[in-house]
């Protein structure tokens, strides 16, 4: 028996009726309090029964991509762990690599609440949080206390990404510099970089992904990544030449940078995010962020706020997200003939879904509104059906599954 799918989720959805925010808040609250602890007597003990609890480590399921290892394809979704306070711990819930954020230049406090509200006939979530976060420095404060970018020498640690997004009080034609001062700030905190041009909830954020703006910010960063000779150290410190020639490296080591797409982009407006990312090297794209869709909704109203789900803005997440999301990773996968990496996400709930993004096209996956729903067991449950998927259908590891559909 499931506890969280049978007593937990029930108490909290339905019984309790409690604000979803307020909720992930006080989750959050508690990891971070176990992460910063994680090495005293007893809260160490507590970590060692999360792994134990919720880790299905298999070699089939490892991976190295941009260099980094990802001890299995399943990561944690950005809009989770806003300020990077979890960090390393992420990794107690069987996820390979969590990506973090969305963290912006500038502190701000996101949205006017309610903001946060729950689908449950629809198995989605629907949100306007405005990116709120404490501001890259907070992040880098942070991650600084609870464990940051994969040591290889820890054979519990997992992967972390970064995600960037435009503060809301800089204005469009200056988005470029706004991504690059979080990106410097952030830059030895991360093994990979996203950048965030895909949000509903920050006005005009979304024009971004218009060729010419985000030609601007891609060269603009890869700029950073190519010359950092004389950067910043994970304190803030420039490096001189008196440091050492470790420090140096780790400073002036190139990370991976991709973009995170909107579902709702036309076809046509997805090829050219394409060639940009081909044009400017950056590592990958991650399909899907949330969609302003409200198509095929069984839920009409929003009880919280007592208006119809179509007149609530923000970004819908979940069941009704999957279809397309993996119609744009297919799309992705066809048109680059596989060689541009994706991260999938959306609407992943079972181990089908997650083989279902995978041979799409699909390197790696993520959720977020899954996890909400399914619960602290999810991942184990999808890394066990991976398994079964890759026995029967005769596959050694899980990178013989992406885009197989293709094959």
């Amino acid at each position: 028996m499931d506890l969280y799918l049978n007593f937990i989720r029930p108490l909290f959805f339905s019984g309790l009726n409690a604000d979803p925010e307020w909720m992930h808040n006080q989750f959050i609250g508690t990891l971070a309090a176990l992460s910063q602890r994680s090495r005293q007597p007893g809260f160490g003990w507590i970590c060692d029964r999360l792994y134990r609890s919720y880790n299905l480590d298999d070699p089939r399921l490892a991976q190295t991509l941009w260099g980094i290892r990802f001890r299995n394809p399943l990561g944690l979704a950005a809009g989770f762990d806003k300020n990077g306070e979890v960090g390393q711990l992420w990794g107690g819930f069987g996820f390979g690599y969590a990506e973090l954020g969305t963290a912006t230049w500038h502190a701000q406090t996101g949205n006017p609440k309610p903001r946060m509200f729950r689908l449950i006939d629809d198995a989605a979530s629907l949100n306007r949080m405005g990116f709120n976060n404490r501001g890259a420095a907070a992040m880098a404060h942070n991650l600084d206390q609870v464990g940051h970018t994969q040591d290889m020498t820890l054979d519990r640690a997992i992967a972390i990404g970064v995600n960037l997004g435009k503060s809301k009080i800089t204005e469009l034609d200056d988005a470029a510099d706004d991504y690059r001062r979080s990106f410097e700030q952030l830059h030895d905190f991360g093994d990979y970089f996203v950048v965030n041009v895909s949000s509903p909830n920050t006005p005009g954020l979304r024009s971004l992904q218009d060729p010419d703006r985000l030609a601007r910010i891609f060269d603009t960063l890869q700029t950073v990544n190519t010359t950092r000779n004389a950067t910043l150290k994970p304190s803030g410190q420039l490096v001189s030449p008196s440091d050492n020639t470790e420090t140096q490296s780790k400073c002036t080591q190139s990370k991976p940078i991709l973009v995170k797409i909107a579902p709702d982009l036309t076809w046509e407006a997805i090829d050219d995010v394409v060639k940009l990312a081909q044009q400017f090297e950056l590592a990958g794209i991650i399909a899907t962020n949330t969609t302003i869709s409200r198509d095929n909704l069984k839920t009409q109203m929003i009880a919280a706020t007592g208006n119809p789900v179509t007149d609530e803005a923000g970004g819908l997440a979940g069941a009704p997200l999957k279809a397309r999301s993996t119609d744009v990773i297919r799309h992705i996968y066809r048109t680059t003939n596989g060689t541009l990496p994706i991260i999938g996400v959306g609407g992943i709930f079972t181990a089908d879904d997650a083989w279902e993004k995978l041979t799409a096209g699909a390197s790696l996956l993520q959720v977020y509104t899954g996890w909400i729903y399914e619960g602290p067991n999810l991942a184990k449950r999808i890394m066990t059906g991976l398994l079964d998927r890759l026995e029967a259908h005769g596959l050694d590891r899980i990178e013989q599954a992406i885009g197989l559909d293709h094959r």
